[in-house]
């Protein structure tokens, strides 16, 4: 530990460094001796963790090294760790990256503005959010300020039938192999008859956990508890898997040795092709099949518990966000109404 005196200071000041962090201040003490004592039990409350030292406030942009770092080492989902790092690129652009930690308020946090939609936006503020819980929990700051997230719409298209046709319609006249179109079918047909979460459930499936004796797919892990589930096969999944997987017994229904993980990752990049090769809008993704499958299972069978089991939600109000009622029923309940049949 170094004990001076600045040239301009009556009084005696600390410099020292633990665990990689300078600390230094002054001991308010003119006198040598008592400055020592001083400066000695701001070094030992730093030693036994009670840290009541004045010191500078890293700045986001300072503690965005050590976040970043969290994030790789972390046990966390690949699509999480993916996530924040985008979150964390949009703020970079930012006036937060040279705000300090400590001095961030909830004024400074709505004042922060993003490009894109509001489901961009959340990227940044729950970045934002964790980075200053982080710094909480690591003990740099007293407490984090609230961060509310922008008000998302959620996803209003479905991949029907008819964007079903014209989807496998555009593949047909993409200049690709013949196994990168049935790639792309197999996937498309697959989301939309088993609601499969595509990237952690349906491009993750193996052939030992297909029990085709009374077709069903086994999901051992999902996004939540509820997600280990049994999935129903319709006939053409049976045919489609029946025809990938042959006399197979184990191994990935969807190989890949382009991909460290052994299993394809995304086709993000055929969907975009084809969807624009079929005039389709934009916001139709591959994860639209799902909403799609949730509301095509409960106009048939009328049975929401069922609905909510083979997706593997437990919340009603979860699996609501993925229910689209047809509009048709409702112009054929007004036609139909006890008025229009004594008209007629």
């Amino acid at each position: 530990m170094k004990l001076f005196k600045k040239r301009r200071s009556k009084f005696y000041w600390y410099d020292f460094t633990v665990r990689g962090r300078r600390y230094r201040g002054s001991t308010q003490e003119t006198k040598a001796g008592r400055a020592s004592k001083v400066a000695g039990l701001k070094l030992a409350q730093v030693v036994e963790g009670t840290d009541p030292l004045p010191k500078k406030p890293s700045t986001f942009a300072e503690f965005a090294e050590r976040f970043l770092t969290w994030i790789t080492d972390a046990r966390l989902e690949s699509q999480t760790k993916r996530y924040y790092r985008n979150g964390w690129r949009m703020l970079n652009t930012t006036a937060v990256v040279n705000m300090s930690v400590g001095e961030t308020t909830n004024d400074h946090v709505k004042r922060l503005k993003f490009h894109g939609s509001p489901a961009n936006t959340n990227c940044a503020l729950r970045t934002l959010r964790r980075m200053l819980h982080k710094a909480e929990e690591w003990r740099l700051i007293a407490r984090a300020p609230q961060v509310k997230l922008m008000k998302e719409h959620g996803r209003s298209l479905r991949l029907d039938d008819e964007a079903e046709r014209k989807l496998l319609a555009a593949a047909d006249g993409c200049k690709w192999r013949k196994r990168t179109r049935n790639l792309f079918r197999d996937i498309v047909i697959l989301m939309r008859d088993t609601g499969m979460r595509n990237q952690r459930e349906l491009y993750r499936m193996r052939i030992e956990n297909l029990d085709r004796e009374n077709r069903l797919i086994f999901v051992p892990d999902s996004k939540t508890a509820e997600g280990r589930r049994p999935v129903p096969m319709s006939r053409r999944v049976f045919e489609i898997l029946s025809e990938r997987c042959g006399t197979k017994q184990e191994g990935w229904v969807f190989p890949s040795t382009r991909s460290a993980s052994g299993h394809i990752r995304s086709i993000d990049r055929l969907v975009r092709r084809a969807r624009a090769k079929a005039g389709l809008p934009k916001e139709l993704v591959l994860y639209c099949a799902r909403h799609d499958y949730g509301t095509r299972i409960l106009m048939r069978t009328g049975n929401l518990a069922a609905v909510m089991k083979t997706m593997g939600h437990s919340d009603v109000k979860t699996a609501m966000h993925y229910q689209h009622p047809e509009l048709e029923i409702v112009r054929a309940a007004l036609d139909y109404s006890p008025d229009a049949i004594a008209r007629k």
